[in-house]
């Protein structure tokens, strides 16, 4: 008859055992990203740490087949990727354009294929500090279309004229005339549309750099706000201004 194990022995491995399937989880499945610039806001605040599932967009296999939990990359993704410029750095983008879609951006107007897309617009304030705030002030919200899936965020055109300056003379895609989104490649852009280096600026993202699907906030803290730093100690200032109504937020 075997010896039974000991309690301590147990519990070692459970924990073990435990520790391995996180481990398994944050390397395959899901993993933490925290966002800490503003081209997503408000859909992604300044500060906001979300979950993201790295399975999702996986290459079926021919053994597996329908048993994977996963699906082709479609537009109106929220994705993360690595920056093809500096494949160190993981940007979060919304995919507009798919393999083969042209693409063109006339101010705060996007067409795919010739159609404008359906995206429902809010006006926000880009005024003095705005790049520390967690999340933008917005003042106005157009109408949303029928098929429209997610917000996108502009500056009141009337005070905008720096921001179209800066687009009109710097992208170098799909803003002057139509863009053909290559193979195995997707146009991304952030829906802080005049806060978001994205591929109107460095072109398309590859397949292969696309690390993954972002969820839902999870915690959402930012620190580079110099009015969340009251008390001095780190740990004090997280606990009292952190934005618990993000707790759970879906990204979409």
């Amino acid at each position: 008859m075997p010896k039974p194990k000991s309690v301590i022995r147990d519990y070692f491995e459970q924990a073990l055992i435990t520790v391995i399937m996180a481990l398994f989880g944050m390397t395959f499945v899901l993993q933490a990203v925290e966002v800490p610039t503003g081209s997503m806001q408000n859909t992604i605040n300044i500060g906001d740490h979300a979950f993201v599932n790295k399975f999702i967009f996986g290459r079926r296999t021919a053994w597996l087949g329908p048993l994977q939990p996963a699906r082709e990359i479609r537009r109106g993704d929220v994705i993360v990727f690595k920056l093809p410029s500096d494949p160190k750095i993981n940007y979060v983008k919304r995919v507009i354009g798919l393999p083969g879609d042209t693409v063109q951006v006339r101010d705060t107007h996007v067409f795919v294929n010739g159609q404008e897309l359906s995206e429902q617009h809010v006006t926000v304030d880009l005024t003095g500090d705005y790049y520390l705030r967690s999340e933008l002030r917005e003042t106005k919200t157009d109408p949303a279309p029928p098929d429209a899936t997610h917000k996108v965020f502009y500056e009141s055109r009337a005070h905008s004229s720096a921001s179209q300056a800066r687009i009109e003379h710097t992208a170098k895609f799909a803003v002057r005339e139509p863009y053909t989104v290559p193979p195995d490649s997707y146009f991304v852009m952030g829906d802080s549309r005049d806060n978001s280096e994205d591929s109107r600026f460095w072109g398309t993202v590859p397949r292969s750099n696309v690390i993954a699907h972002a969820l839902y906030v999870h915690w959402s803290y930012n620190r580079n706000d110099p009015a969340n730093h009251h008390y001095g100690f780190a740990l004090l200032d997280a606990l009292l201004n952190t934005h618990w109504s993000r707790t759970g937020a879906p990204i979409k």
